[in-house]
Formats: C-alpha cells, structure tokens, sequence
C-alpha cells in the first residue's frame, strides 16, 4: 500500500498540483476526526481562494413528481402507487419562481419527473414545458436550472437558444453495473450523451451521485475523476435516504460524515467549481457541517404554503419556513461566509461559459 503523508498532500492540493486516483481514496477514506478536520480546512482553504467568503443561493421548484421511470432509491417510482402526487399549473409554477427571486435567490432550480404527459408525446409534449420555462426566466430575469430527466435533443437545443443556462442530469454513480441497480431500465450511455450534447451547445452541467447505495471508493473516486475529466460546472453529492415503498427501503441508512467528506475532496480536486450544499437530506440542521466542508451553494430552497416537494426528503423543513432565506442567511453569518450578490453569480455563470467556449474552440482546432 502507498505511503501517504496528509498535511503534504493537502498542501499539494491546495496549490493545484495533479491529484493520483489513489490520493483521491485515501482522502475519500479518511476517518480520523483530526485528519478529517485537516481535509476540511484545507477544503475551506481552496474555497476562500476561489470564491472568497461568497455563498451561491439557489430556489428549488419540483413542479411535477409524476415520473415515468423506476428508479429503485426513489420514492416518486412509477410502480408506488401509494404516494400522493402532483402537477404544478404554469400560474403556480411563476408565483412560486417570483416569490423566490424576490426573496434573493441566485438561481431558479426546475426540477421535475420524467412526467408520462410530455414524455408520451415526443417532442410535441414539450411545448408547453419550453413556455413555462420561458416565462419563469421572462417574469424573475435570473438564470434558470432545468432538471427534466433525459428529454428529447430537439428540446435541449430549444431550450439552449432560450439561453437556459444550467442543464442537470445526473447519473448517480459512474459504475455501470451500480448504476443499472440504481436507474432500472435506464440507459447509463443516453444519459451521459445528453449532457454531452447540452455541453456542446453552450449548457453549463451539473452532475451529481449518491453515497450510501453500495458504492466502493474505487465508484466515488471515479466519478470525481470523471467529473474533472468531463469539465462538468457544478458536482453535488447527497446522502441517500432510504424510501418506503421502494426496493431500496431496508437499506440501512448512512452516517452523512460520508457526504462532508466527498464535498471536501471534491473541492480539492475540483477547485474553482460550484459545489452544492443540498438542504434536502438533513434540511437547516445539516447546512453547517455541508459549508464547512467546502461547499459554496445552498440548494433546495423552498417556499412554504406553495405545496412544493423535496427529492431525498419530500417534507423536510417546507412548510415550517426552515428552508428560506430567512433561516439560512444566519447559518452562512455563523461560518463567516455571506451570500453572493445576484450579478456575481451572474457574471461567474458568464465567465464559465466563455471560459468552456474558448476550451471546445481549441480541442475542435486540435481535431482538425
């Protein structure tokens, strides 16, 4: 076994030097409370260099938990037919998106199901989707996420003219044979192409796993491999939270030190990325330990008395007003960050994408 030293490999990480697939392991399998309070300061470290004390806030909006698909960690599967479900009205869906923007959120995250009434149409049910999407940007004048599963090229090409600016489809882990347990019936390789394709046309990506489903740190390790080596905007983890009524409902849930310690090695293998901290596992309570870990985004804001839904945990901290800014911006204060005026994210979203353009100019050249 290699002989590693931490605090040389947490100094070479932090001034950018080249990281080994066996490095990223150790530190993925650190558990000491005092080498892990190492990586989080060096994590932290790397943050502050990048994006200074400055938090991104991002509203989230599940309009739709009818899905189509049978993924055996979620609950909104097509097969539990036990599970209330809903579909947002487009009035709804705008009321929700502006008492978000008002509130300061730097982003409008829009996520749904791979909903049977637009999937069951081709490219015609998607109409209505493109123009919903297109009067949330109209009516807040923020960026927009689109989280629609794997939905036909046409549309991405659509919805990139509309100058959407983030497209996340995430594949959960990056280990085929996991990932066939995982999105049953789904294929790993279409949902990689259509990020591909979303890159191509000018779409930041986020991508995003799981931790807790049986995954090695041989999967962990590989995924942020790949996620570097695609050049992926955004890399978010989240803890699963076994579901009822799922196949995965006995599974004995994971100690979420796991997820802090994936976000601090992220940050230090993926320096100058968007890195999230997702309030839909532990909710406000969980927020904290997330940013001290190096995370620089707050996702899944909700708004209460709106109706609105988790992922991981569909009710958790919703309708008590737990998850608003009013509540979060205290959390930021207490870990001496703040949060990100709106045109800074807007300007870290454009210098991204110039910064991608000039990259895909120069490997086309190269092909050539």
């Amino acid at each position: 076994m290699a002989d590693f030293n931490l605090t040389r490999m947490l100094n070479s990480l932090q001034n950018c030097h080249p990281v080994k697939k066996s490095e990223i392991k150790y530190l993925l399998g650190l558990f000491d409370s005092e080498d892990i309070s190492l990586l989080f300061q060096a994590a932290r470290n790397v943050r502050t260099r990048y994006f200074g004390n400055k938090i991104f806030l991002y509203g989230f909006l599940y309009f739709s938990t009818y899905c189509r698909n049978n993924c055996n960690f979620c609950r909104y599967r097509k097969s539990n037919t036990m599970l209330p479900r809903y579909r947002k009205t487009q009035n709804e869906i705008l009321a929700a998106a502006v008492e978000m923007a008002d509130s300061g959120v730097h982003l409008i995250d829009l996520t749904m199901g791979e909903d049977p009434e637009l999937y069951s149409f081709g490219e015609a049910g998607f109409k209505q989707l493109a123009g919903m999407i297109k009067s949330v940007q109209k009516e807040t004048k923020l960026p927009v996420m689109i989280s629609p599963g794997a939905i036909p090229d046409s549309v991405l090409v659509e919805l990139a003219a509309a100058k959407v600016t983030w497209y996340a489809c995430y594949q959960e882990t990056h280990n085929k044979a996991l990932y066939k347990t995982l999105r049953q019936g789904q294929g790993f390789e279409k949902r990689l192409a259509k990020k591909q394709l979303a890159k191509r046309i000018g779409m930041l990506i986020e991508e995003g796993i799981l931790t807790g489903v049986g995954e090695t740190l041989d999967d962990l390790a590989d995924s942020i491999i790949w996620m570097r080596d695609f050049c992926v905007d955004q890399a978010r983890v989240m803890t699963f939270i076994p579901q009822t009524d799922t196949p995965m409902a006995k599974i004995k849930p994971q100690d979420n030190l796991k997820e802090q310690v994936i976000i601090a090695v992220m940050r230090l293998v993926l320096p100058d990325l968007l890195i999230p901290a997702s309030l839909d596992v532990d909710g406000l309570d969980g927020l904290k330990a997330r940013l001290m870990a190096g995370a620089n985004v707050v996702t899944s804001i909700v708004p209460p008395q709106k109706g609105l839904a988790g992922v991981a945990s569909h009710s958790l901290d919703i309708e008590e007003s737990r998850r608003t800014l009013v509540h979060v911006l205290p959390i930021l204060k207490a870990c001496g960050l703040e949060p990100a005026l709106p045109k800074e994210y807007l300007a870290w979203t454009i210098a991204r994408k110039k910064a991608l353009s000039r990259s895909f100019v120069k490997e086309e050249r190269m092909t050539c």
